[in-house]
């Protein structure tokens, strides 16, 4: 890793660079036993530069749950959850607390049982199935390492416990040693490692048993901002390298978008939105996934015909492909970076006027607090040298021209696990 962790030299360490070495099912040199994860170094996979909406995933399910409902007492903390997540996948699940995530995750893992519904994993019911005998690992958000044991005794618990033999733990503990990068430190403590290194050794063990789906809580939330960037990068990478399912539980909108695949959007034990991110963050379904996911403007509106709205800001005309029925109440939605402001009114569809009422830098970015309409609106604009049509700056107090074109606006119909209708 680079400078600016607090940490010594020889602590800089992170996992391998794509460059250096791709890793891959089968037999091969450096392999692990069992036909594990082979560690070729030199080669270079050049899908690992690719974007991650570009990657083309397994076809067959890794985890399926049916209608998996979850009672404590008299509270259901999961309330009947549908969810496929493909093979190779790196699938989050994001919420705020205590939305029913980790309790999920917990019965992929086997820590708690369903009060009603199926898990499959590979196709097979998990019902009455311990975690031991589950071909899943979790690493937890605390790491759950083993104060007394070096980090090596850490990684080859495990597999200890399964009665292999010293000769392969050996093997595969280096293998996974060279994985994370922690070649050298075999020796030390808990205690003597860094929070980045910690968590290293706790995702090392996890991946020594060779597990065909990796379930993660958390795993990042203990560490400082510039760590876990610099983390989210390393997981990607690794998991395309080893090719296997992770299930990734965070409640960093950042994280998740970075990160995955798709994302499962879950409120008051329920999923919301499921979908590519892109996806999900550009067409929210429900308010709860509008505000959640980032921040949005959700506007009240009022169908007068199937493409024109009332809203307090005036009337909007909607992108063709949104029918709505006259009368029909709706929320529209549309992202701070997507809303251009101007000084002259400009000949753009769905424009209005409002005032600047505050302005907060955060570095990047201008954000500008509007008042329209009996509303409070949030833009977002670059700061850049070179101000582009619709980015200019303004001040405090100024009126300024608001343009929302039809095909920044995403209507919002569904309620979702808040109730009642969009308002």
């Amino acid at each position: 890793m680079g400078k600016g962790f607090g940490e010594h030299d020889e602590e800089k360490i992170g996992f391998r660079s794509p460059g250096n070495y791709r890793a891959e099912r089968g037999s091969g040199s450096a392999s692990l036993p069992g036909g594990g994860w082979a560690l070729r170094l030199g080669a270079v996979d050049p899908t690992l530069f690719r974007g991650r909406r570009e990657r083309k995933l397994g076809e067959n399910v890794a985890v399926r749950l049916e209608r998996v409902r979850k009672r404590f007492g008299d509270v259901e903390v999961v309330r009947g959850i549908d969810l496929d997540i493909r093979d190779g996948e790196f699938f989050s699940l994001l919420g705020p607390s205590g939305c029913g995530k980790t309790t999920l995750l917990r019965m992929i893992a086997g820590f708690e049982e369903p009060s009603e519904g199926k898990v499959y994993i590979a196709g097979k019911d998990m019902t009455g199935v311990p975690p031991y005998r589950r071909p899943v690992n979790t690493v937890f958000q605390n790491y759950a390492l083993f104060p007394h044991m070096s980090v090596e005794q850490n990684i080859a618990f495990g597999l200890r416990m399964k009665g292999m033999a010293r000769e392969e733990i050996a093997r595969r503990v280096a293998g996974a040693l060279e994985l994370v990068n922690m070649q050298g430190l075999e020796k030390r403590r808990p205690h003597q490692l860094s929070g980045g290194q910690r968590q290293r050794v706790a995702l090392a063990r996890a991946l020594v048993n060779e597990p065909e789906v990796l379930l993660l809580d958390e795993p990042l939330s203990a560490l400082d901002l510039k760590l876990r960037q610099e983390l989210r990068v390393e997981l990607m990478n690794l998991q395309e390298r080893l090719g296997i399912t992770f299930i990734f539980v965070t409640h960093d909108q950042e994280e998740a978008l970075v990160m995955s695949d798709r994302i499962a959007v879950m409120n008051k034990g329920l999923v919301e939105q499921v979908g590519a991110t892109e996806d999900v963050y550009e067409l929210p379904r429900t308010p709860f996934v509008a505000r959640f996911l980032g921040d949005s403007n959700l506007i009240p509106a009022t169908a007068l015909e199937p493409r024109r709205v009332r809203t307090p800001l005036g009337e909007f005309v909607l992108d063709e492909e949104d029918a709505l029925t006259p009368g029909q109440e709706v929320l529209l939605s549309i992202r701070p970076e997507k809303i251009r402001l101007f000084r002259e009114r400009p000949n753009l569809p769905n424009v209005f006027q409002a005032r600047v009422d505050d302005i907060i830098y955060t570095g990047a970015e201008n954000q500008y607090l509007l008042e329209a309409g009996g509303m409070r609106l949030t833009v977002d604009t670059l700061n850049q040298d070179i101000l582009e049509p619709g980015h200019d700056e303004f001040t405090y107090d100024e009126a300024v021209w608001v343009a929302m074109t039809p095909e920044k606006l995403v209507v919002v119909s569904e309620t979702g696990a808040d109730g009642g209708a969009p308002a």
